[in-house]
């Protein structure tokens, strides 16, 4: 089991820019593969962006594709998200999670362990 807990969320115009970061305990993180979900008010909870624990493997969600970036730094147990281009249809609590293995997944069910959600909030 490994605690997440995300930062760098807040306020920010139409088309701007965010970096989300996500800080993992323990000593087993690059055995994660580890991914992003965010949910919008009455909505389900929806996948962002996942990576492999070498960081050489992505993939994405079809709504932030050629906009956001998955990354991670194995080193300071942190995974991140850069978001370019944003737009008010990005508004939501941001969520980052973490399942043990090497296959990549997209699924909320696939994920073991998650953090307690940043605010990400973008206005027109």
């Amino acid at each position: 089991q490994v605690q997440l807990v995300e930062s760098g969320g807040g306020l920010v115009q139409a088309g701007g820019s965010l970096r989300l970061a996500c800080a993992a305990s323990g000593r087993t993180f690059s055995s994660h593969v580890m991914g992003w979900f965010r949910q919008a008010p009455g909505k389900e909870r929806e996948f962002v962006a996942t990576i492999s624990g070498s960081g050489g493997m992505f993939y994405y969600g079809d709504s932030v594709k050629g906009r956001f970036t998955i990354s991670r730094d194995n080193a300071k147990n942190t995974v991140y998200l850069q978001m370019n281009s944003l737009q008010p249809e990005d508004t939501a609590v941001y969520y980052c999670a973490a399942r043990v293995g090497a296959t990549l997944a997209t699924r909320v069910a696939a994920y073991d362990d998650w953090g307690q959600g940043t605010q990400v909030t973008v206005s027109s």
